[in-house]
C-alpha cells in the first residue's frame, strides 16, 4: 500500500474526525494535521477532537495511526539564543505538542529545527539540542522529526550535517527521527532529479531508517534559491517525473508521503495530485478543472 495523503485541516465542529473523514474522500492513506494554528499557540483542547470516532473510522479504511503525522506549530523556534522567553516559550510548545500528539494517538511530530538569528549556526545547534534535551526522556511516547530546511534566512537544517550534528548531541537519539521535504532540499541546493545521489549524500552523516516523512511539494524557485515557495505537483522546478520517482522509491515504501501543495482556485489539489501519483501519470487538466 502506497503510503500517501496530505495536510489537512482540522475545523469545528468535527476536527480529527473531519479530517480523517476527508482523507477517505481523496483516496488517501495518510494525513498531516496541526492541532491548532501553526503561527500561533492557541489551542483548543484535544477531547474536542472526537478521537475515539476518529480512530474507528481509520480502522474501517485501513489507515494505520502511524500513517496520522501531526506538525508543530511554526511558533516554536529553539535555535532563538537571543531571547531567553523566546527559547522559553519554544520549550513549553514543544513539550505540550507532544503530549497532544501522544494522547491523539499519533507517534511522529515533525518539527522545524530553528532558525539561529543574528547567533552563530553552532550556537544555534546548541541551543536546539539544549531545547530538544529539555522536553525528550527516556520514556517520550513520540519520535520528533527534524525537516530538512530551505535555508531561508538563518534556518537550520538546510545541510544533512546539520541534522546529523543535532542527533548526535540529544541524549535519546531513538526519539528523533527526519522528515525530507523536496521543496526544501531542493532549495536548499539538493539535486532532486538525482534522487539517488541524494539519498547517498544523506547516507553519508544520518541513517535512512531514520526518515519517517517525505513532505513532497514541487517548487516555484531555481535549485538552491533559499526561498521555500511551494508549487503544485508537476507545475514547478522539480517536476512530476521526478517527484513521482521519488514517492514510489524502493527504498521508501514504508515512508509516509505528505503533500502540501497550494490550493487552486481556494480549492484544495489534494485528490487529483495523489491521485495523479498513484497512476503515475500526469494529467494538467485534472489541475486546471479546480
Amino acid at each position: 500500500m502506497l503510503k500517501i495523503g496530505s495536510h489537512m485541516d482540522m475545523k469545528a465542529p468535527d476536527y480529527l474526525l473531519g479530517a480523517i473523514q476527508k482523507t477517505i474522500e481523496n483516496e488517501a492513506t495518510a494525513l498531516m494535521v496541526y492541532t491548532g494554528a501553526p503561527q500561533n499557540t492557541v489551542r483548543k483542547s484535544v477531547s474536542t477532537f472526537h478521537i475515539p470516532e476518529a480512530h474507528s473510522l481509520m480502522q474501517e479504511a485501513g489507515i494505520p495511526l502511524e500513517n496520522m503525522i501531526i506538525h508543530a506549530p511554526y511558533i516554536i523556534n529553539l535555535a532563538n539564543t537571543e531571547k531567553k522567553e523566546t527559547y522559553d516559550l519554544a520549550v513549553q510548545v514543544l513539550r505540550s505538542e507532544i503530549e497532544r500528539t501522544s494522547q491523539m494517538g499519533a507517534k511522529y511530530l515533525v518539527l522545524h529545527p530553528g532558525s539561529c538569528l543574528k547567533a552563530t549556526r553552532e550556537d544555534g545547534i546548541a541551543s536546539i539540542t539544549k531545547g530538544l534535551n529539555e522536553v525528550i526522556q527516556k520514556d517520550c511516547p513520540v519520535t520528533v522529526l527534524l525537516e530538512t530546511m530551505a535555508g531561508k534566512g538563518s534556518e537550520i537544517g538546510r545541510e544533512f550535517q546539520e541534522l546529523a550534528k543535532i542527533i548526535s548531541l540529544v541524549n535519546y537519539p531513538e526519539h528523533i527521527g527526519i522528515c525530507m521535504d523536496t521543496c526544501h532540499m531542493h532549495d536548499a541546493g539538493y539535486d532532486m532529479h538525482d534522487f539517488d545521489g541524494v539519498l547517498e549524500e544523506f547516507e553519508k552523516y544520518i541513517s535512512l531508517d531514520r526518515v519517517k516523512v517525505i513532505h513532497v511539494n514541487d517548487s516555484k524557485n531555481v535549485q538552491g534559491a533559499h526561498k521555500d515557495r511551494h508549487a503544485n505537483i508537476g507545475n514547478g522546478e522539480i517536476g512530476f517525473e521526478a517527484l513521482c520517482k521519488i514517492v514510489h522509491h524502493e527504498r521508501l515504501q514504508e515512508v509516509v508521503k505528505i503533500l502540501e501543495t497550494p490550493y487552486i482556485n481556494d480549492l484544495a489539489p489534494y485528490k487529483a495530485e495523489i491521485a495523479m501519483l498513484r497512476q503515475k501519470e500526469y494529467h494538467s487538466e485534472w489541475l486546471e478543472e479546480l
